[in-house]
């Protein structure tokens, strides 16, 4: 976290444009996604940021510019109660925020940092996708509009030769019940600290969620960039997944196989790095306490 620094002081035409790029952006996410919902349809991998976390859409479309900006020519209704009128300007009550939030915000910039402070490790191979519908039958699967690559048998083969290393809490309780003796780990929300590491997917996925709840301290284009990611990462998580989505236009990344494999550590390796820029960014926006 950095130390506070003097205000940013932006004029009508500089944080109108910004909103309005914000929620251009955002706009381009969500017209899909309420389309589908107004026509009462699901998509497994597009729909997934808004329907498995909490932040609703018009949260994700309102534009904040973070702490420690001043708005010039600008009326705090607009922005909400956490925002309040000074003589250069509209800003944040910064103050106000991060006490009424602190043991959250502490939470969160604790773990965002042990979690940047750990090596990633990469050698999962997106088995926890496959744990979650082990020993389970097509009916009985998630998503089980859409089919399984291999039957329910290989693919409880193929999650009892590549074993499972699951770290992240919020994948492995997902896990059917057969299936968690079969993680080397027993990740719990009390040891998520300890364990979370950088290259998880769902970890890096879950920068969103961390962005959104750290939201109106750090900018709404930060939540975005988060956002972004997350949306890249579900692709990837469900291309490796026993899912066939190829009819979805999603080709499957075939980690039963060594190629397979070679491909999902790649992207892997990848989104690590993208993720521990936007992990840095988040907790240097946090304004010190």
């Amino acid at each position: 976290m950095t130390a506070a620094l003097a205000p940013a002081v932006l004029d009508a035409a500089a944080w109108g444009a910004r909103r309005r790029a914000h929620e251009e952006r955002v706009d381009g996410w969500l017209t899909p996604h309420l389309a589908r919902r107004r026509r009462g349809e699901k998509h497994p991998v597009e729909d997934f940021l808004f329907t498995y976390y909490s932040y609703r859409p018009a949260q994700l479309r309102r534009w904040h510019p973070g702490a420690g900006v001043v708005l010039r020519e600008a009326d705090p209704a607009d922005f909400g109660p956490d925002y309040q009128a000074l003589p250069a300007g509209v800003t944040l009550d910064t103050d106000e925020v991060r006490a009424r939030r602190a043991d959250s915000v502490r939470w969160i910039t604790t773990l965002l940092a042990a979690t940047a402070g750990r090596p990633a490790h990469l050698g999962c191979f997106g088995m926890h996708e496959w744990a979650m519908v082990y020993r389970q039958t097509q009916q009985e699967v998630r998503h089980n509009a859409w089919p399984l690559r291999l039957t329910p048998e290989r693919t409880a083969a193929v999650v009892e030769e590549r074993g499972v290393r699951c770290s992240h809490f919020d994948a492995y309780r997902f896990f059917t019940v057969p299936a968690r003796p079969l993680n080397v780990l027993r990740p719990t929300r009390e040891t998520q600290h300890a364990q979370e590491q950088p290259g998880c997917l769902h970890a890096n996925m879950d920068l969103y969620k961390w962005a959104y709840k750290l939201s109106p301290l750090v900018p709404s284009e930060l939540v975005a960039d988060c956002f972004a990611l997350a949306g890249q990462i579900r692709t990837l998580d469900m291309r490796a997944s026993p899912y066939d989505l190829a009819d979805l236009g999603y080709p499957p990344v075939r980690v039963e196989t060594v190629d397979g494999r070679h491909e999902y550590v790649q992207a892997q390796r990848e989104f690590a790095e993208r993720a521990g820029v936007l992990r840095a960014r988040l907790l240097a926006a946090i304004p010190a306490a």
